[in-house]
């Protein structure tokens, strides 16, 4: 029989062990120079976290004294994209990103670089290979997006000067280089890639154990839509459910809900996402904002028809939407975002399909029901007897999507 301290201390390991996974789930590189304490959590139960994401999600964990890599399987090809960054992380940003890595490995490279010499040896690089790079405002933001990611994972760190220096101002910066993380960037080696497309095609058959599969789903995904599941997937998630359940919770500390619309899996202590929403910021600000705005100005969807479900919106209704949210709160919000009406609306859809939360096609947005959870809740006294009476008698308004979610609101209020 065990004791009450061995018993205790079991269970704080369990627990430490989820936080390091949820870490590593929404973090796939920590760096002792970045994440010191977390590093330290994951080294700490690294066997045990290289078993857990092995069988469960098929995914590889390196950790070395100075940082820790998830390397991640790619989705199959029925697997909706997820975004790295609410700004969106496209095939040729990946292929930019990719560049990227080889300019650092390339021979002659020391400890530091400046950034001009990077950039000339990635457009150096992509000429070799054929890409076709320009100097115009969207390439040059996939390929600040590109080179922030490798800071933001401590690949490299800003020594003198920054990455926005240079893109908004062309100043020179200095950037140091942690050479050992590098070989374990890509999930893929680069060998294998033969063509710009290959990069982010997924490697193999699309079709795998669809336990697995969705699992995957499940924990990388803020919200997975009914309509995105296999039919294998759809069947484990009904036949399977609790021990799914139990599962997520056991080593991820994920709770799950499922209905109609979709499951969820979330954590009930803290974040579980690599995207922050709600959050701060202009663009999450005015995603928020318009979820609400657009519920209130299209109205109430009709019965959902097609494989989407959901409220349609054209563009012009988006647009009028995120105008009167600009005039409305120009002052709080960043300029590059109101002084720039088709930037403000690109971000703002990109974040809101990378959380599940819309689609977006030639015509226009669709937001998925779930998206209600979202919409502000206004807290007011309680009504006066004559408010209540006059309540009464007038006809209630239809619930927009239904009590589909019962914790619609909890994260915007």
């Amino acid at each position: 029989m065990s004791s009450p301290v061995s018993a205790t201390t079991a269970a704080h390991d369990a627990l430490e062990r989820r936080q390091a996974a949820r870490l590593l789930l929404a973090a796939p590189v920590l760096t002792a120079h970045r994440h010191p304490g977390d590093l330290a959590l994951v080294r700490r139960h690294a066997p045990a976290l290289r078993s857990v994401f092995s069988r469960m999600l098929g995914y590889q964990l390196v950790t070395e004294s100075s940082f820790a890599r998830l390397v991640k399987t790619p989705a199959g090809g029925d697997t909706p994209a997820r975004h790295t960054t609410a700004a969106g992380f496209a095939p040729q940003t990946s292929a930019l990103f990719c560049l990227a890595c080889a300019a650092l490995l390339a021979s002659g490279t020391g400890e530091q670089v400046l950034i001009s010499s990077f950039i000339e040896q990635i457009r150096a690089d992509a000429a070799a290979a054929g890409i076709a790079l320009d100097d115009s405002q969207a390439q040059r933001r996939q390929l600040v997006t590109a080179i922030g990611l490798l800071i933001d994972w401590g690949v490299l760190t800003e020594t003198d000067g920054t990455l926005t220096g240079w893109s908004e101002r062309h100043e020179e910066a200095l950037l140091s280089i942690h050479r050992p993380l590098l070989p374990h960037l890509l999930a893929r080696p680069l060998g294998e890639i033969g063509r710009l497309e290959d990069l982010w095609a997924a490697p193999g058959p699309a079709s795998e154990e669809p336990r697995r599969s969705l699992r995957r789903k499940l924990v990388e995904n803020p919200l997975v839509r009914r309509e995105d599941l296999s039919e294998p997937e759809r069947d484990v998630l009904s036949r399977e459910r609790n021990d799914l359940a139990r599962l997520l919770e056991e080593h991820f500390g994920l709770l799950l809900e499922v209905r109609a619309e979709g499951a969820l899996a979330y954590a009930g202590d803290g974040p579980a996402s690599d995207i922050e929403f709600p959050g701060p910021g202009t663009v999450r600000q005015a995603a928020l904002l318009l979820i609400d705005a657009l519920l209130q100005r299209v109205g109430p969807p009709s019965q959902p028809s097609g494989p989407s479900p959901g409220l349609r919106c054209t563009w012009p209704e988006v647009d009028a939407a995120l105008g009167e949210l600009a005039a409305a709160h120009g002052r709080a919000w960043s300029s590059l975002h109101t002084g720039d009406p088709d930037r403000l609306r690109s971000d703002v859809v990109r974040l809101l399909t990378a959380m599940s939360l819309a689609g977006a096609d030639e015509e226009g947005l669709v937001l998925h029901p779930v998206a209600a959870r979202y919409r502000p809740v206004v807290r007011a006294s309680a009504p006066t007897r004559a408010a209540a009476r006059l309540t009464a008698e007038r006809p209630e308004s239809a619930a927009l999507f239904g009590d589909t979610w019962t914790t619609a609101t909890e994260n915007a209020s």
